[in-house]
């Protein structure tokens, strides 16, 4: 059987130093661990010749597909503040560019498919956990409307990588609408190769903001447009509660995507200060901090455009700081539009922001649920008999009551009935979530060679907003031995 994509390569044209070409390295004995069916549907792929022999041989990276033209991308970054001139993909390939049916161009990447030229001594594998994790939170995270990358199948290769220990090796097959990062572009800026970043620029407006190409000022209105996307996203993920937990500008998406799911999380009790990850020791990226650290990295952005902003420097700054300081009020709006929405208001009044931020001080100084409380918000929207479920989620009930009497006070000027406003709050306050306790024992299990637990966990969090009853166990919130309170990159 012929082993075809219907590739239509577009990043691997541009010029020889913004990437380097480099074929996957085979495995000994794949094995498929997931497809991701409907997905390969939309990437207009045979599900039946992926879940084959010859089709999981491409997804482990032992076999390229016809028309592939796999590289390594060049990228640059800040990680955690401090610029690294060089990273680039160290273990992930891109084996091309496909067209989906709705006319939209998609990356295929793998990760974990071996070592590349900027893979700096490390072995370019990827451990089973961290592709699992990454499956399942960038699925949850499509099915909760929020722009992310996907994962369109996962395979464990039959090989061990060592990390503190010997792990089993697996292969995550990744699909973005593009894997141009902030980091892309800082790499040629500090080489100050202006014609590269000209060349790049180009390639994003046309790739991902074409309505822009015939503006005025181009490079201007894409700096907007990246701006606008990014304080959107950073402001979606706070409505479920999200914490991406390193936030460097290699992992920062120009498509306005969320991008590279490592020492990710979810928060179980409210708290603005959350910070799970192993090695954000000063909390830089934590839940609260993430808007200002997208403004840090759209700051970053901005410097690597102003050579094309502007021939002379001073006025291509203030052209930059002008945008920039658009990037407040585009968050803010977002957020706090969200956040009304979140506890069934329709329309806006003057009180409203102070309206929601009591309840979250409320929360936080009650160890309140992030998800559940929001959720049973809505049924008791619709019926104050249902407050109890509600107060529950609060060491002292009576912080809840006190809210609620203001709270309701205020629902008495919108004019929708109960049951549409419980049905509105019910498609923004997700009952399921990736809680970092269900996918540890996901992982666990996995580990033993039991994907049971990941499939289930993958099948209810493909329907957030839906009432499962026979599944309501994963709404739960971790017992106290269950919490898990470090995430880890993985790498």
């Amino acid at each position: 059987m012929t082993v075809h994509f219907p590739f239509d390569n577009s990043y691997a044209a541009l010029p020889a130093n913004f990437f380097a070409r480099v074929a996957p390295t085979p495995v000994n004995a794949p094995r498929l661990i997931k497809l991701n069916t409907a997905l390969a549907k939309q990437l207009k792929l045979d599900p039946e010749w992926l879940a084959s022999n010859e089709g999981v041989d491409v997804l482990a990276g032992k076999r390229v597909p016809d028309g592939a033209d796999p590289i390594a991308m060049a990228y640059a970054g800040h990680q955690f503040g401090n610029f690294v001139a060089q990273l680039g993909d160290g273990r992930a390939i891109l084996l091309g560019e496909v067209i989906d049916s709705d006319g939209a161009r998609r990356d295929i990447q793998l990760k974990g498919s071996g070592p590349t030229p900027f893979s700096r001594r490390g072995d370019g594998r990827a451990a089973l956990g961290p592709v699992l994790r990454e499956y399942i939170v960038s699925e949850a995270m499509f099915a909760l409307g929020i722009p992310t990358t996907r994962s369109l199948a996962a395979v464990i290769t039959g090989e061990k990588v060592q990390r503190e220990t010997m792990l089993p090796g697996a292969v995550l097959t990744r699909v973005a609408s593009s894997h141009i990062r902030v980091g892309t572009f800082q790499f040629f800026a500090a080489r100050q190769d202006i014609d590269a970043l000209r060349h790049l620029a180009d390639h994003v407006i046309k790739r991902h903001y074409p309505d822009i190409a015939k503006a005025e000022h181009p490079y201007r209105a894409l700096l907007d447009a990246v701006i606008r996307r990014q304080a959107e996203l950073v402001a979606r993920w706070l409505h479920v509660g999200f914490i991406h937990g390193v936030m460097n500008t290699d992992n920062c998406s120009i498509a306005g995507e969320t991008i590279d799911y490592g020492p990710c999380a979810f928060m179980d009790e409210y708290n603005p200060a959350t910070v799970y990850s192993s090695i954000d020791e000063m909390g830089r990226y934590a839940y609260a901090n993430q808007p200002r650290i997208a403004l840090w990295n759209l700051t970053r952005f901005a410097e690597t455009l102003l050579p094309l902003i502007d021939s002379d420097e001073k006025t291509a700054i203030d052209i930059a700081q002008n945008a920039l300081g658009a990037f407040t009020d585009i968050f803010n709006d977002a957020y706090q539009g969200g956040l009304r929405k979140k506890i069934g208001l329709f329309t806006t009044q003057p009180d409203d922001e102070t309206l929601v931020q009591d309840l979250l001080v409320a929360m936080t100084a009650n160890q309140a649920d992030f998800t559940n409380t929001f959720r049973h918000l809505g049924a008791a929207a619709a019926d104050p008999a249902k407050d109890a479920d509600v107060r529950g989620q609060f060491t002292n009930p009576a912080a809840f009551d006190e809210w609620a009497a203001k709270w309701r006070q205020r629902l008495g000027h919108e004019s929708e009935d109960g049951a549409a406003r419980e049905k509105a709050m019910n498609a923004v306050n997700p009952a399921f979530i990736p809680r970092n306790h269900r996918i540890e024992a996901a992982i666990q299990a996995a580990l033993a060679d039991d994907f049971a637990p990941f499939e289930k966990l993958v099948a209810v969090l493909a329907k957030p907003y839906e009432d499962q009853p026979l599944m309501a166990e994963y709404a739960d919130p971790p017992a106290m031995d269950e919490r898990v309170l470090r995430t880890f990159c993985g790498t």
